[in-house]
């Protein structure tokens, strides 16, 4: 399904670099295809701000082909931006009023790093959930990842998440637990999803709010959910828009804050996403940092040059079948008038007909 370009965000141009199908709006204009428009809700930090843009503009336009996308992105004024990260989204993102006023088919909300321990502190809790209220009554769907689902289960649905014994990282592997569900129609029974948190909403809560899980792990926990009608809200916890190279880039970051002495405590080496030579390389270079913090002398460099070409990517096609799955669901119901959430004769209640 191809993205059109409908500003000029970088994001367009570097994915237009790795083969994405990337189309002019003015073409766009001219092509007799329905349009689809999909809101970005982007709450990551500075640093993450362009990569997480690109990663779900690649999962949305590798998604089914039966329209043109628009996405539209915007953030909350209540994040504390740098000036970089300020000049970026005045240039490329929208206001939510100017989202309110022209309408979504579709909304994604993106994770957010948090500073407190409890998220109801947090500087964007009330605007995210007048966001999120307003989507319920205007939008088809909302699909929240990680951060977002857990805020949504603490103040939607009275689920408060849990603080793990340690940080949950790495890939692993996932079943499919309903199999008739249009989500997950033609996806594969069992797949690998990358994750990366430091807390959990098991799946007795999720059972408890009365909500459909849909896809889950032994050792990582609940997936994919849905809102009991089963569609107006998706809920992903892993991360199955990463890079192949999200995780080093992640745990690389964590070495060099230890070897500078901004941490005391060594990262753990992400889970099944390393070979068993990489693993050995890294457990050296952890005692070359303990040796050069020893000593104070400068670090060894993180040898991410040796790592990155022996990274596996076992998710992405999962991804994309699911992204295919919710968003040709959203094509079949949604209004052509992108303010109004449904055509004509679709139960909001049980918008897909599953019972």
């Amino acid at each position: 399904m191809p993205l059109v370009a409908n500003s000029n965000l970088p994001a367009f141009t570097a994915l237009k670099e790795e083969g994405e199908i990337i189309i002019p709006k003015d073409i766009a204009l001219h092509q007799d295809i329905r349009e689809l428009h999909i809101g970005l809700l982007n709450l990551m930090p500075d640093a993450a701000l362009a990569a997480t843009e690109r990663q779900f503009l690649r999962l949305i336009g590798d998604s089914n082909e039966v329209a043109q996308f628009y996405v539209h992105l915007f953030t909350l004024d209540e994040l504390v931006r740098g000036a970089e990260a300020k000049t970026h989204i005045a240039a490329y993102y929208e206001t939510f009023d100017e989202i309110r006023e022209s309408g979504l088919d579709a909304l994604i909300i993106t994770g957010a790093n948090v500073t407190r321990p409890d998220l109801a502190l947090e500087d964007f809790w009330r605007p995210l959930i007048e966001v999120v209220n307003w989507s319920f009554d205007n939008v088809t769907s909302t699909l929240f990842s990680c951060l977002a689902t857990h805020a949504v289960m603490q103040f939607h649905y009275g689920q408060k998440r849990r603080r793990l014994p340690q940080k949950r990282w790495g890939v692993y592997n996932h079943r499919v637990l309903d199999r008739t569900h249009p989500l997950v129609a033609g996806v594969n029974t069992r797949f690998d999803v990358p994750h990366s948190r430091f807390n959990d909403i098991h799946l007795d809560q999720f059972a408890e709010a009365k909500l459909r899980v849909l896809v889950a792990s032994e050792t990582a926990g609940v997936h994919l959910a849905t809102s009991p009608d089963g569609f107006r809200q998706v809920f992903f916890q892993g991360h199955p828009e990463y890079d192949t190279i999200s995780l080093i880039k992640e745990y690389k970051r964590e070495v060099m804050r230890y070897a500078l002495g901004e941490s005391n405590d060594y990262p753990p080496v992400p889970e099944h996403y390393f070979s068993r030579l990489i693993q050995a390389v890294l457990e050296e270079h952890k005692e070359q940092i303990g040796s050069a913090r020893l000593k104070q002398t400068i670090p060894p460099k993180f040898p991410e040059s040796l790592i990155t070409p022996t990274l596996d990517n076992t998710w992405h096609d999962t991804a994309e079948a699911i992204l295919s799955n919710w968003v040709g669901k959203i094509y079949q119901i949604t209004h052509t008038d992108r303010r109004l959430p449904f055509m004509l004769g679709i139960d909001p209640e049980n918008p897909l007909n599953l019972y």
